[in-house]
């Protein structure tokens, strides 16, 4: 199974509330991951939305905290379970970003509420935020609007990391309104996102092309995330993105692993281009890697493991080819298409030293450091 997993370079900070400019003791650490701490504003299910904020006397909802926050704000969210549908529009800036953390990885959990106003388990609408290790499961549907989409980022210079998004609208009827379980998106005119470290599957009833993994229709980043059981693409590519990295991720089990496409355009017409995918292991899906729609001359595909995808490993259009492409099973320590796998690479595996490193971030999807040389494909380094 997928164990030990670590918040990807992020420590977490003590502190006090909003109003008050504290300095943890960790502080160089999360400025050096590009998040400020001179504000802090605490969320715990004992909390009260009339309260301060501080450790003491903590708020109720990430809400709430979104309302109150500043540039520089860090939101830690203790563990327990959160009812979701809420939307946080505050945004910080390039030098004092907002981060909404929970505190124990994973366990702030973000569930449907007894009756949903909305489609959507969070919709950030600010820029220059983090959103940082979360579960968000749909699963447990009780009434209103079911969720099709879990994460959703409208702003600009932001980041969803190390989250645990999963049965996300399993049995929501198969429109083209469509879904994802974490959505990157330029309709706001939002640009430069990364989504690095996730774990997303479980996604749309079966056969539904409407149902997304991760759905990047911006510029930006696609790291170390490890998808699976996607009605659609894991990784969908669309509208209006481009300048995109996808790169160390592993996906499989999904009707396709990777869509790169451009097409319905917001604010473009150009197409995809300068897309880059390295050191991805896209494997057992129907097809591997795919491009559709309007799409560059320029994209890049290089030293990936794409194999055993039933109807095509790749279909590539303008004349591009792939390099360096290992066509054989990644040897995973233990796999299941139906269970939960455990996606970390056996000493024999092909994938083991054969990635790029020019596009590989530090560390793997467990935090684990990547070495100057000698990079596996994949979202696990062995």
């Amino acid at each position: 199974m997928i164990r030990n997993l670590l918040v990807c370079g992020l420590i977490f900070g003590l502190g006090i509330c909003r109003c008050v400019f504290a300095v943890p003791d960790n502080e160089g650490a999360l400025e050096k991951e590009g998040l400020n701490t001179g504000h802090h504003c605490y969320v715990a299910t004992n909390g009260s939305d009339t309260n301060a904020g501080t450790q003491e006397a903590p708020l109720l909802t990430i809400a709430r905290a979104s309302k109150l926050a500043l540039p520089g704000t860090t939101v830690h969210v203790a563990p327990g379970t959160y009812p979701g549908g809420f939307s946080t529009l505050a945004s910080g800036t390039s030098a004092q970003r907002i981060a909404y953390i929970s505190t124990v990885r994973w366990g702030a959990r973000i569930v449907p509420p007894a009756r949903s106003a909305s489609d959507t388990a969070w919709d950030n609408r600010g820029s220059y935020v983090d959103i940082v290790g979360f579960d968000v499961d749909g699963s447990a549907y009780q009434g209103g609007k079911m969720w099709t989409h879990g994460l959703y980022y409208g702003g600009s210079f932001g980041s969803i990391r190390n989250n645990h998004v999963h049965h996300i609208a399993q049995t929501a009827p198969c429109t083209s309104a469509g879904g994802s379980a974490i959505g990157a998106d330029s309709y706001y005119h939002g640009v430069e996102i990364e989504v690095i470290g996730n774990l997303v599957h479980d996604l749309g009833p079966p056969g539904c092309r409407f149902i997304q993994g991760i759905y990047f229709s911006t510029s930006g980043t696609i790291s170390n995330n490890v998808v699976y059981r996607v009605a659609e693409a894991a990784i969908h590519l669309w509208h209006d993105a481009n300048h995109v990295t996808i790169s160390n991720n592993t996906v499989f089990a999904s009707h396709t692993g990777i869509i790169v496409g451009g097409g319905d355009f917001y604010h473009a017409s150009a197409g995809n281009d300068h897309t880059e995918v390295y050191n991805n292991i896209v494997y057992d899906n129907e097809c591997g890697i795919s491009e559709q729609g309007r799409t560059g001359a320029h994209n890049s595909y290089r030293h990936n493991l794409v194999s055993e995808n039933s109807t095509c490993n790749w279909r590539l259009q303008n004349g591009l080819t792939h390099e360096g492409t290992v066509n054989a099973a990644p040897r995973f320590v233990n796999y299941s298409k139906t269970a939960v796998p455990d996606l970390h690479l056996k000493s024999s595996s092909p994938a083991i030293g054969k990635g790029a490193k020019s596009t590989a971030i530090g560390v793997d999807f467990e935090g684990k450091r990547r070495p100057p040389a000698g990079v596996d494909i994949g979202a696990f380094q062995h």
